[in-house]
């Protein structure tokens, strides 16, 4: 079987987080695979995308949150106060919801990070940097003539992929998708999921989705989270299929959610 040797990227191991008083995440235990899609469904405010922004530190710029327990991405552990964040999250992209280009030209919105990571000394080491992720991100054919122009320019899928193309540039390891597609028609959208597919023989993806059947064509793993716990975890085909939990059942059949 194809999910029995591979490879741990990512492992949660107790994870809590709270929020001043209140608990976002109790007791996670999670592991995701390498070079696969992890899929994260629960109905809204459930702990998914609190849990994801947890394997990029981005909760770190909430002065009132709090982590306790463990991340740990190929063995190490990123709550470590010697983990430099800056590094952390060149090798973890995020794409967020709404697509969120910068205020810049197409090119610049993906010169950005190498810039600040120093990942390109001269012109035409960017020209390529840039090309390459936007062929990655299937984006180069339809703005390779109007790399000047603005990145808000661009229809909304079209935009969400520049959004894609920019977590590519820095080379990540990891990409986080929080509802890359909740903004998008089903035409944009069938596009991102086409490039998911293509992304994770290079790449370890864990989407966040409220699309029961996005989550069933894109990925290989089902995480269900209700109420800041995680629920279950299997092969999406067994949890979609054959839900060892009642609950899972219930919210994948409607009843709740």
């Amino acid at each position: 079987m194809e999910l029995e040797n591979k490879k741990i990227k990512i492992q949660a191991k107790n994870l809590n987080v709270y929020y001043g008083a209140k608990q976002a995440l109790f007791n996670i235990n999670l592991e995701i695979n390498q070079k696969e899609v992890t899929a994260l469904i629960g109905p809204s405010g459930c702990g998914k995308s609190t849990f994801i922004r947890c394997i990029n530190r981005m909760n770190d710029v909430i002065d009132i949150c709090k982590v306790d327990g463990s991340i740990e991405i190929d063995g190490s552990e990123i709550n470590d106060k010697k983990v430099d964040v800056v590094m952390l999250r060149e090798k973890i992209g995020m794409v967020f919801q709404k697509p969120n280009p910068f205020p810049k030209s197409i090119y610049d919105n993906i010169a950005y990070g190498p810039i600040i990571h120093g990942l390109a000394e001269e012109k035409n080491q960017m020209d390529n940097i840039v090309e390459t992720s936007l062929k990655k991100a299937a984006l180069w054919d339809e703005v390779k003539d109007r790399l000047d122009e603005p990145g808000t320019s661009l229809s909304g899928g079209q935009q969400q992929r520049l959004c894609i193309a920019r977590a590519l540039s820095v080379s990540p390891e990891v990409i986080l998708m929080d509802e890359p597609c909740s903004a998008l028609d089903p035409i944009a959208t069938a596009k991102i999921e086409e490039l998911i597919d293509e992304l994770k023989k290079s790449y370890t993806i864990v989407i966040v989705t409220h699309s029961m059947a996005q989550a069933v064509r894109v990925s290989q793993k089902t995480g269900f989270f209700h109420m800041g716990k995680i629920i279950e975890v299997d092969s999406t085909d067994k949890i979609f299929k054959n839900p060892s939990n009642k609950m899972t059942q219930d919210y994948i059949t409607g009843r709740f959610g």
